[in-house]
């Protein structure tokens, strides 16, 4: 029998036990209704304004004690370092972390290694849930980190939607056979004809709940004017990443005022890195090109959420080929991007989504040391030069399906719905 709290009752409810509620609410989202999954995104704008110094501890005993775990982090968004490190922050950095340790090393490394780290913000923003990984970024001491935690990650619901229900169509299986054998999203396979599957869908949601709660949700953020930069857990950082961010803003200034994003990185890696490294161009955003150190200001984030049903709905589970898809089409002036021609971020990981074999964190620690050997005189560029102006067009590309099924998009666009 489905019941629903009123949000009268709601607010009494929270005054005597938050986490009972959060639980309740974020169990009865995954009904997946737009007014049931707007319920529990509308709980989570209760902790606007509210910070703590105290950092929760993660309770792995079970996945009840955990899902309170990650619903109280979220609540209570304390942000580590706070009293060492008062003031603003000049830059802050979002990182999507899964589950590749080592590669978080990594970064970090690069990080704690950086020019004028302390005055950084780094939001963790994590799928997987873990005490070595929770260990590993509440070690760092050289800036303010708050970490935020995707609440319908797959691990959570392992067993029904937004994870893998076992009562689901299987991937391959047709649509006839799925109708006959009455599995639960039978009328919903994507363009190719294939099903759902949890663990393909997730970084889609993350990265579209992250954006989201990044700008509207965190306390720290708020009266924050610049660039948030998005970074992935297998990237690398080069020590003057922020004084290239800072010759990057005071160029668009003059030089290209109306570009929408900026690209941090590429994926050439060091290659030429000491002739390009003052070298920016412009031109319009591309997924394979721009998604690494990708800057996103506060207006872009409104344009996006404009087009929310779009992202919400365009069969890709890609986020980046999904904001391509956007980008002229929902977006009607396609998106314009200052680039970094010699990369300040470095793609370390050699596995992922697809790749889960045979991951050598160590090889890509020592490719970054010998290639940062080579390209130290390049770092720190007095000005930038802008190098080329390209055309600013839609590009059309094929969509990658994965993202057909109806409750993803109920979910999906729900993190959104109340600004």
């Amino acid at each position: 029998m489905r019941f629903r709290i009123h949000k009268k009752n709601l607010l009494v409810l929270l005054g005597v036990s938050f986490v009972l509620v959060t639980l309740l609410i974020s169990t009865r989202v995954l009904i997946v209704s737009d007014s049931d999954v707007s319920d529990s995104v509308g709980v989570l704008q209760v902790n606007r304004g509210v910070r703590s110094s105290e950092p929760v501890k993660f309770n792995f005993a079970s996945l009840s004690e955990l899902t309170q775990s990650v619903y109280i982090a979220n609540y209570k968004q304390c942000v580590h370092n706070a009293d060492k490190f008062p003031g603003e922050p000049q830059l802050v950095l979002v990182v999507q972390v899964h589950n590749r340790p080592e590669y978080l090393r990594l970064l970090i490394r690069s990080l704690e290694r950086a020019a004028e780290v302390h005055s950084f913000l780094l939001i963790f923003s994590h799928d997987y849930f873990s005490e070595e990984i929770n260990t590993i970024v509440q070690g760092i001491t050289f800036c303010k980190v708050l970490q935020i935690y995707f609440p319908f990650s797959i691990q959570l619901y392992p067993s029904e939607f937004p994870g893998q229900d076992p009562r689901d169509c299987p991937r391959d299986t047709s649509k006839d056979n799925a109708l006959k054998t009455g599995c639960l999203n039978a009328e919903h396979p994507d363009s190719y004809g294939h099903y759902r599957e949890a663990f393909i869908t997730q970084t889609k949601h993350h990265w579209w709940w992250k954006l989201h709660f990044v700008w509207e949700r965190v306390q720290a953020m708020q009266g924050y004017s610049g660039f948030a930069i998005f970074l992935e857990e297998d990237n690398y950082i080069l020590p003057d990443f922020f004084h290239f961010y800072k010759s990057m803003i005071e160029f668009r200034k003059k030089g290209c005022p109306d570009c929408d994003m900026l690209a941090l990185g590429n994926h050439n890696g060091l290659t030429d890195f000491t002739r390009l490294t003052n070298k920016v161009l412009t031109t319009g955003w591309m997924s394979t090109k721009h998604n690494i150190g990708m800057g996103i200001s506060r207006e872009v984030y409104y344009k996006l959420m404009g087009c929310s049903n779009e992202f919400c709905t365009y069969d890709d589970y890609n986020w980046d080929w999904t904001l391509q898809h956007l980008s002229g089409t929902c977006i009607t002036k396609p998106l314009k991007v200052l680039v970094a021609q010699g990369s300040r971020v470095l793609h370390t990981g050699d596995c992922g989504l697809h790749q889960k074999e045979n991951c050598r964190p160590e090889w890509a620690s020592q490719r970054v040391d010998e290639g940062l050997q080579t390209a130290k005189e390049g770092l720190f560029p007095p000005s930038l030069v802008l190098s080329s102006a390209e055309t600013v067009e839609h590009k059309t590309h094929m969509m990658n399906g994965g993202w057909g099924d109806i409750r993803d998009h109920s979910l999906c666009n729900n993190y959104a719905k109340r600004l």
